[in-house]
């Protein structure tokens, strides 16, 4: 019987037994199969006096050393979906074990990691390793929170995950803070299965978490990266309250290339960076090793998180409403992954900018909140490179190529969300036509409520408010028109990234910052014909896209009566 066989066998065995939670199912099924691969090596090695007695008291006491072995058995999350979902899931969870019992056995690449404290030694008598999460908030497949793991198994203690919880956030809502928090539980009770505490801190990092440590004697502090401004001053905030005793180390835990290995300096477009990120990939693009059963367990009384506590604690706008086609969390984003590989890659390729095709991947809202990673969902897609090369090489273009352009513009130029940010010539074009006559002029509130004279801009417009995400290929056209029907470049700049920060899932991205610049402002693109109001920045109209696709069938998918009660 091979491992993988016997690995599946010890699954469908633990299935049945009803009480297990997924999670906990997991554990005991991985426990299960190293218990039973060392069962058969015995009967191997075994006369054949043995008998049945001495075999079940091996199988009992090898079972009950399994559960405290510090690396042996590794437990991962069996998502609660059905279907291709929870087939992808098992797959996922036999790769990351075969790939290392455990990130201490495994080759850990730390270029991923930055270190920016003074010192890098842990202080003798510490109580555990703190893994700060922000931008990525997902328990396995996490560079981040493996690195921390890593750490606390090195020097034998106990690890603790903690996020916190800032009342408000740029633009963002009770629609992306509800995501949020819902993804959030799935991490705590993650967590707990694994004997890793998880604390939700009420408050920003710089007042909550540098008392956390001093008060529960962390000996190391790791986190995320992310390049956007405000969570840049909350690493700085932590960085100057943190005592110069305890190590700090930041993890790349959402790009596959390290943002600071691919790159030292603004890239001007896709083609200046594309190679750079191809040359690693073989370095970087690898398989994860598992988040483990940690195996020391801390001394701290975890106090349960109060949910509906925390979500009371918020200052935000509560009538932009969660949406109810995306499920937050990891399990949620698998199944949408899994759908994607199985039934919308194949039209990838040719039919990701009809905005009437279910082409593409949609998971933009998982990949945002770091619920999924990007690198697991490549690891995945590029599978089917021989049955579907074009859309996988395409899916890849969008996701690693263009989406770590996005985090290197935002990193290495702080003005990334400003007409001050932008090259030097679209500035240039965008002034001398600043004066331009209008066809036509909306407020902000008229462009929010989808009242325009076009009806292909309603119609995204209403897209993006009622469901979360306005379709790719139109968010170009969407965010140009708000250029032309404006006073201002810089007012349009400003309108287009309030309602992409309010209504978008994925808003307050360094990819919606960036989608915003390059229809606006020429980001990463090239001058083009000059005319009117757009001066050299690229044009697009109605026109263009009914060449492209059936606008008429989605205006009227978009319309006010379907939104009007």
């Amino acid at each position: 019987m091979s491992n993988n066989t016997t690995f599946r066998c010890c699954l469908q065995s633990c299935r049945k037994v009803q009480s297990l939670s997924p999670t906990t199912l997991y554990t005991f099924a991985a426990s299960l199969y190293c218990a039973t691969s060392k069962i058969i090596e015995m009967q191997k090695k075994s006369s054949t006096k043995d008998s049945v007695k001495q075999l079940k008291a091996k199988k009992s006491k090898l079972l009950e050393d399994d559960h405290h072995d510090d690396y042996a058995c590794k437990r991962q999350k069996l998502p609660e979906v059905t279907g291709g979902g929870k087939r992808l899931s098992d797959a996922i969870c036999i790769s990351r074990r075969e790939t290392a019992s455990s990130v201490a056995e495994f080759k850990f690449n730390k270029k991923r990691v930055r270190i920016l404290s003074k010192t890098e030694d842990i202080v003798d008598g510490s109580d555990g390793i703190l893994y700060w999460m922000s931008r990525d908030q997902r328990v396995q497949d996490n560079w981040a929170l493996l690195f921390a793991q890593r750490l606390a198994l090195k020097q034998k203690l106990p690890l603790h995950v903690c996020f916190c919880l800032v009342p408000r956030f740029l633009e963002a809502t009770i629609r992306h803070f509800g995501f949020m928090l819902h993804g959030l539980q799935e991490v705590a009770k993650e967590c707990t299965e694994l004997d890793i505490s998880f604390h939700l801190l009420i408050g920003y990092a710089k007042d909550v978490l540098p008392e956390f440590v001093k008060l529960n004697h962390i000996g190391a502090v790791v986190t995320d990266f992310s390049p956007l401004r405000v969570p840049l001053q909350w690493l700085q905030d932590v960085k100057d309250r943190l005592p110069e005793s305890i190590p700090f180390a930041q993890v790349d835990a959402h790009n596959i290339v390290p943002c600071w290995v691919v790159s030292d300096k603004q890239e001007y477009a896709a083609r200046t960076i594309r190679k750079k990120i191809h040359d690693k990939l073989p370095e970087f693009l690898t398989e994860f090793p598992p988040v483990v059963l940690h195996p020391h367990c801390t001394k701290i009384k975890t106090k349960e998180v109060d949910w509906e506590k925390a979500r009371a604690s918020l200052e935000v706008d509560h009538t932009v409403k969660e949406v109810d086609w995306a499920k937050p969390g990891t399990q949620g984003g698998m199944a949408v992954l899994a759908s994607f590989i199985s039934e919308r890659l194949k039209l990838y390729s040719s039919d990701r900018n009809d905005p009437n095709k279910e082409a593409l991947s949609n998971l933009s809202p998982w990949f945002h909140f770091g619920q999924v990673a990007v690198q697991r969902a490549v690891l995945e897609v590029q599978k089917f490179r021989s049955k579907y090369r074009e859309s996988v090489e395409s899916f890849i273009e969008e996701s690693v190529v263009r989406r770590e352009l996005s985090d290197n513009f935002c990193f290495y130029n702080p003005r990334y969300d400003s007409l001050d940010g932008a090259f030097e010539w679209a500035r240039k074009t965008l002034e001398d036509h600043a004066k331009d006559k209008r066809t036509h002029l909306y407020s902000r509130a008229e462009l929010e409520e989808g009242r325009t004279h076009d009806p292909l801009w309603n119609a995204a417009q209403l897209q993006m408010v009622h469901e979360g995400k306005m379709h790719g290929f139109l968010r170009m056209y969407w965010a140009k028109k708000i250029l032309e029907w404006t006073h201002s470049p810089a007012e349009a700049l400003e309108i287009s990234i309030y309602l992409n920060d309010r209504y978008e899932l994925d808003g307050r991205d360094p990819n919606g910052y960036v989608g915003c610049m390059w229809s606006i402002c020429g980001t990463h693109d090239q001058g083009w014909s000059e005319r009117a109001v757009f001066g050299k920045i690229r044009y697009m109209n109605y026109a263009g896209c009914k060449r492209k696709f059936d606008v008429n069938q989605f205006e009227c998918t978009y319309n006010y009566k379907k939104f009007t009660p």
